[in-house]
């Protein structure tokens, strides 16, 4: 039987609405990408120009500490100065507590505009503020409260950066995408640290950076701080919150966050470690170089600079092998290298200059840290869902950071201070044991991930 022209016009239009629909599915699709890849970007690009802000502060404190703190000799200035940089960090379970709340209340893009404001306006407080022989007493006063500022800010935005990263990335890409986090951490630092080299291999002297030089980063990173707020203000809120957003705002965050206790202690145990060793292996090593192996400043910072270059780039690589072999066999390792090896590893650096070496084990020592920075993200926003992922993340890891990595420097130095600096390489390994216990006591939340229930 012949087919008739009704039945033929039928056919082609039937066939001209499946292309049309296919055509529009996947124009939404890209769509779709492109607003996850620009919410990716833009959250990993806020939190690059927070921390540089949060670093640029220890990688000048040599050159501006005498001039808030005038009195002893350099480890002793550098004492106080870590003091307010401890402070900084002991105030982040407030703004995390804050900040974590309004996130979970009024979406994860809300809690990051204002978290990226505090640090700018932090900035901008230390880097016109007159020294101790302009203004006394009030010119260490205002250090510490562009600090507290700062800390408030920083303790906000790890639990609404981790939310928004993990609810934005793809399934079976989260591990990738997620680890961008920590890549703009350490960007963030590597940004603060190439700053002083150029300021000190091209266009300052010594004596200028001590004198007035210090404080160009920190008016540099309260401007370009002012860009991290409007990439946050066009970003688009998760999908995952707009979703859930009037379950997300029943009940108190303390309530619904108690019914995940064991998620809390697993996300200040993994941190305890990790962070620790973070900031030893990547903030403080600068410092070490100088103060006890003996290095010149220029070749600290160099070294600081290349290895954390290095360090930056490992993060995707881990971050995507994760979302293969899982997050727990990289936690594992971090926690089993950086135990054991944490002791004999500063023992033998201590004594050694020549800078290539010192270059390859101190790169060598950032790739085992990477194996825990790289995951940290997701794994702990996995333990959690989303209507108390933010405040739930937050709080704990915020608290974990304050009460252990904010003092390592301060532990470090008064260690060294009393002679007895390899009780802080014990004290590092012991952190890291207790984060090891953990990792073998949590489940591969790859496999049992909140997220997919969103």
């Amino acid at each position: 039987m012949q087919e008739t022209q009704a039945e033929r016009s039928i056919d082609v239009s039937a066939e001209g609405k499946d292309q049309q629909q296919t055509s529009h599915g996947s124009l939404s699709a890209d769509m779709n990408m492109r607003r996850r890849l620009w919410g990716i970007f833009s959250g990993s690009i806020g939190n690059m120009l927070e921390y540089y802000d949060w670093f640029i502060y220890s990688a000048l404190e040599i050159y501006f500490v005498k001039g808030f703190f005038p009195d002893g000799d350099q480890t002793v200035a550098l004492l106080k100065s870590a003091a307010v940089f401890a402070i900084g960090f002991l105030v982040r379970p407030i703004g995390a507590w804050i900040l974590g709340i309004y996130a979970d209340r009024r979406g994860r893009k809300s809690a990051l505009l204002v978290s990226v404001s505090m640090m700018c306006f932090g900035s901008l407080m230390i880097g016109v503020t007159p020294t101790y022989q302009s203004i006394g007493i009030a010119a260490p006063v205002i250090l510490l409260i562009a600090r507290v500022l700062q800390g408030l800010s920083l303790g906000g935005e790890g639990g609404s950066a981790a939310a928004y990263l993990s609810e934005t990335a793809p399934k079976g890409r989260r591990g990738f995408y997620s680890s961008f986090l920590y890549t703009t951490i350490s960007l963030g630092q590597l940004l603060a640290m190439a700053t002083l080299v150029l300021l000190q291999q091209f266009f300052l002297t010594s004596t200028q950076l001590q004198s007035w030089g210090w404080r160009i980063p920190f008016l540099i990173g309260a401007l370009i701080a002012l860009v991290g707020i409007v990439l946050r203000r066009n970003m688009e809120e998760t999908e995952s919150f707009a979703k859930h957003v009037k379950t997300s705002r029943k009940g108190g965050a303390i309530r619904e966050a108690m019914r995940h206790k064991k998620a809390c202690v697993m996300v200040f145990g993994l941190t305890l470690g990790g962070s620790v060793a973070n900031y030893t292996f990547a903030a403080y090593m600068q410092k070490f170089l100088i103060n006890s192996a003996g290095m010149d400043r220029s070749t600290a910072s160099l070294i600081s600079v290349l290895s954390l270059i290095g360090f930056t780039v490992i993060q995707p690589v881990f971050g995507a092998l994760s979302d293969s072999i899982g997050r727990r066999p990289l936690l594992l390792t971090f926690g089993m290298v950086g135990t054991f090896g944490t002791i004999p590893f500063f023992t033998f650096l201590a004594g050694i200059k020549n800078p290539f070496i010192v270059f390859a084990l101190v790169m060598a020592a950032l790739v085992i840290v990477a194996m825990y920075s790289s995951v940290s993200t997701i794994t702990k926003a996995e333990l959690f869902p989303v209507e108390v992922r933010s405040f739930g993340l937050a709080v704990p890891y915020a608290i974990s950071v304050s009460l252990f990595s904010g003092t390592v420097e301060y532990i470090a130095l008064w260690t060294k201070k009393i002679g007895h600096e390899n009780w802080f390489f014990w004290y590092v390994s012991l952190c890291i044991f207790f984060s090891l216990i953990c990792y073998l006591w949590m489940p591969e939340t790859k496999t049992a991930s909140l997220i997919d229930l969103d």
